[in-house]
């Protein structure tokens, strides 16, 4: 009779039974985490260099556009006229984060943790309209065929659906370096990102992975994405502006950024630049709403909380926070009213989804590569779109050159999702 109270052991050395007793690594073995290599696209820029001077110049890459006939025109944050395709956004990226990084693959032994929180559900649904048109076809009725140099095919058969299961992004990156190690594609709605850059850095200090491509992607402007969001009410008609007493709602966005993380033995070993140093994170939920966030942050700062007390750190040692800071009412009044709970006046706040438009699962990590650019060059990022603020912040109106030593970056999401990350010079 099987007890309780033995665990059961694996017969076969292939899979052993983690031991529950395994020590958990003491703090000071803990490895340090620092980011080599960067890579982002955003409606801004086509790299990260283009969008950062375009965001310093307080530009916008919103523009009113109309990808799709059969809804109205709307600002939309597009990378090109038309949406991208997360495939090979993703695959772009990571080649010039590692790139950037000084890192040429096969990389057997490096890590892949991405996320997107919608994935590919861009081909979901075009895979959806052709089977509608296929059998409206059948019925004997007029189809216009989106694409009548090919035949409509069954868009449910495997070689078409296998490679767009949720998970399938991340598995592509790692088949695209070679590594064949841990994969992880995390979904967390609009905290996705920071979620995804949180578990590597974890990987990284516990000493399971010395090097791994990290982020998140999204190519989520499609129909079905526009008319939920327009559906709730949440999207902009206008334009983003994060924190004004004038803001109307988010405005769609696409792009990613990857970031490589690393050991700093692995970093000084190969004599790699660093970018800054990741201290450590937070990650509560709210448990509260499928929309909206609790209305007195418990969780929110319950986060913001534990994030600093990994770091080592107090509120009153960051110099700077990137804000989740979407432009929709409810958003910003609740971020701002927690913002002020914690931390004094003189910290500085931004958001700049006014710039790029609001990426969803991807925000994050455009805003941790904002964020990294900013400790590296010592100047602020504007918060674009602010005109008249509603809240008592020191937000950034425009590009500020200050000392800046330590940065806190906020991602808020669906379901109550909390996700913080502090970083360091």
């Amino acid at each position: 009779m099987y007890r309780r109270d033995v665990p059961r052991v694996s017969t076969d050395a292939r899979y052993p039974t983690p031991n529950p007793q395994s020590p958990i690594p003491h703090p000071q073995n803990l490895q340090e985490v620092v980011v080599t290599g960067i890579s982002l696209v955003s409606a801004l820029g086509q790299n990260l260099a283009d969008s950062w001077q375009q965001l310093l110049a307080g530009k916008s890459g919103i523009k009113i556009c109309q990808p799709f006939p059969e809804l109205e025109p709307r600002p939309l944050g597009l990378i090109d006229k038309q949406p991208a395709q997360l495939r090979l956004l993703t695959q772009h990226l990571v080649a010039s984060a590692l790139q950037d990084a000084g890192l040429v693959y096969p990389l057997p032994n490096c890590g892949v943790v991405i996320g997107s929180s919608r994935s590919h559900q861009a081909v979901w649904e075009e895979m959806m309209k052709k089977k509608w048109e296929k059998s409206k076809a059948e019925q004997g009725k007029e189809v216009v065929n989106s694409n009548p140099q090919s035949p409509i095919s069954d868009p449910l058969s495997p070689e078409n659906w296998l490679d767009t299961l949720p998970h399938m992004n991340a598995i592509t990156a790692a088949r695209q370096i070679g590594a064949t190690g841990i994969v992880l594609a995390p979904m967390a709605a609009c905290a996705t990102a920071i979620w995804a850059i949180a578990q590597a850095t974890y990987l990284i200090k516990s000493g399971q992975c010395h090097q791994i491509v990290t982020g998140a992607v999204e190519a989520a402007i499609t129909p079905l994405t526009l008319t939920g969001f327009h559906k709730m009410g949440a999207l902009a008609k206008t334009g983003a502006y994060p924190f004004d007493l004038r803001r109307e709602g988010l405005v769609l966005g696409e792009g990613g950024a990857i970031l490589i993380l690393e050991s700093a033995a692995s970093a000084k070993q190969r004599q790699a630049k660093v970018y800054g140093k990741i201290l450590g994170f937070g990650l509560t939920t709210d448990a509260y709403h499928a929309n909206t966030p609790e209305p007195e942050s418990k969780s929110a700062i319950a986060s913001i909380k534990q994030c600093l007390q990994r770091s080592h750190l107090t509120p009153k040692d960051i110099d700077y926070i990137h804000a989740h800071g979407t432009a929709t009412q409810i958003n910003d009044q609740v971020e701002s009213q927690l913002i002020q709970s914690l931390f004094s006046q003189q910290v500085a706040v931004s958001s700049t989804k006014g710039a790029t438009g609001h990426t969803l699962g991807a925000s994050g990590a455009l805003g941790m590569a904002f964020s990294l650019m900013a400790l590296q060059q010592q100047i602020l990022p504007p918060c674009i779109g602010l005109q008249q603020p509603e809240f008592d912040l020191n937000l950034v109106r425009e590009a500020r050159e200050t000392k800046v030593q330590r940065v806190l970056c906020f991602s808020f999401g669906f379901g109550g999702q909390n996700a913080v990350i502090a970083i360091e010079k």
